[in-house]
């Protein structure tokens, strides 16, 4: 039997006796926050967006497990991003039936911007995810309009108030049809200065209203390259008072750590330990049925990894096979000079490779590639090393982005990054 009361984000008894994971299996995102920049791989930074790998459902299965064995207080299994759980929506359910299948007694929740998790509910519910939270920062879509640069719904972008207008209307029905079938569901509402901070007790009363079981509010984190970079974090005290003023309405949670996407271990203390479990699943070798088996290459001839990214006009793509690594093709990369659109179509075009063998690779692709799912291993030698660093998790014996891929007389840039 369950017991809920070992949830240490919606129970504070249990906060310094039970331990919770996030497995970081979603990297892709359906809202653009400005108060979010979700950098990849920072192990300085905690704050929800942030982890240092990305892991395939299988992989996550097996890092719990690993985690159980040292971590016998682990109680709950999360999924928190780094991205949206339902903008990989696919991955995030698969996950979460591996970790149902493997620990009956383990509880599930996820946490999302509730833009998409309405198809996924009644599943939800069959698979006993427990808990749920949604971030809702706002009623009034005019507000909303300045806290999100963009949402995308139904494979269409929405800005202004209209993005607004459907990410509400879709947060409120999901909360709905969540309480109704009596799922415990908490908000999160961050709380940005001369934004929302004056709205926070109306979002409070009109959750408590939808029968929310819990608040928690967030101070605004300000963070570098966000619009909201220059805003002022709100003081301690003032959080104190707009706490006790929610309390009006419904419990408020008081003891938010701003948890990673990757997040191992008590609230606040998170496990040194833990990390390098992460850091070793995802090296694992995935079963060939996984969706991502293949590894792309920045190769002249394919033989060595030898090129910029920035100056390949083409990226050799391989598997791993009982008889060795074979090239499964070659595909040409998308024309220069678009900027940041150049790297989400290579994104896209390799949407089915796990990692990229590059010999150097500029800031801004590397980022986009990163986030979504790409692990980015940037070396010099024979491609097999690398391959057998992907698949095998050997240790790389080649020197890591020498001088000779700078960028080179091919390059059509002017020392602003890659595009």
């Amino acid at each position: 039997m369950k017991d809920f009361s070992k949830h240490p984000c919606f129970n504070k008894g249990a906060h310094h006796t039970n331990a919770r994971v996030h497995l970081p299996v979603a990297p892709q995102c359906n809202v653009k926050c400005n108060y979010c920049n979700r950098k990849f791989d920072c192990v300085n930074e905690s704050r929800p967006g942030v982890t240092s790998n990305v892991l395939q459902p299988e992989q996550a299965l097996e890092y719990v497990k690993k985690l159980k064995n040292i971590m016998p207080e682990l109680t709950v299994v999360g999924i928190a991003g780094p991205g949206d759980p339902f903008a990989n929506a696919e991955k995030t359910m698969k996950t979460l039936r591996l970790v149902k299948e493997e620990f009956p007694d383990m509880l599930l929740c996820v946490s999302t911007n509730g833009l998409n998790v309405g198809p996924y509910i009644d599943e939800l519910k069959e698979l006993d995810v427990s808990h749920v939270t949604v971030t809702l920062n706002s009623f009034r879509p005019e507000t909303l309009e300045k806290i999100y640069g963009w949402v995308r719904y139904d494979k269409r972008g929405y800005f202004g108030k209209s993005a607004g207008e459907v990410l509400l209307e879709n947060q409120l029905a999901a909360i709905k049809k969540m309480k109704s079938l009596d799922m415990v569901v908490k908000v999160n509402s961050i709380v940005i200065p001369g934004i929302n901070d004056h709205e926070i007790e109306e979002v409070a009363e009109k959750i408590a209203e939808l029968g929310v079981d819990l608040m928690n509010t967030i101070p605004l984190f300000p963070v570098k390259d966000t619009p909201f970079e220059d805003l002022k974090e709100p003081s301690s005290e003032w959080m104190k008072a707009l706490r006790q003023r929610v309390e009006t309405y419904l419990p408020p949670m008081s003891h938010c750590a701003r948890c990673r996407a990757d997040a191992a271990g008590l609230l606040g203390k998170d496990s040194a330990e833990a990390a390098q479990l992460l850091s070793e699943a995802a090296k694992l070798t995935i079963n060939d049925g996984e969706e991502r088996p293949y590894v792309a290459v920045a190769s002249m001839e394919g033989i060595l990894v030898n090129q910029h990214l920035g100056e390949a006009d083409r990226i050799h793509v391989f598997k791993e096979t009982p008889n060795g690594y074979k090239l499964v093709n070659i595909r040409t990369t998308p024309d220069r000079g678009a900027g940041d659109k150049r790297w989400l179509e290579l994104a896209d075009t390799l949407n089915d490779c796990r990692s990229m063998l590059v010999g150097g690779i500029g800031p801004k692709p590397s980022k986009i590639l990163a986030k979504s799912g790409i692990k980015i291993v940037e070396m010099s030698g024979m491609i097999d090393q690398g391959l057998d660093h992907v698949y095998k998790g050997t240790e790389l014996r080649t020197l890591c982005k020498s001088e000779v891929f700078k960028c080179g007389s091919g390059c059509t840039g002017n020392a602003s990054g890659c595009g």
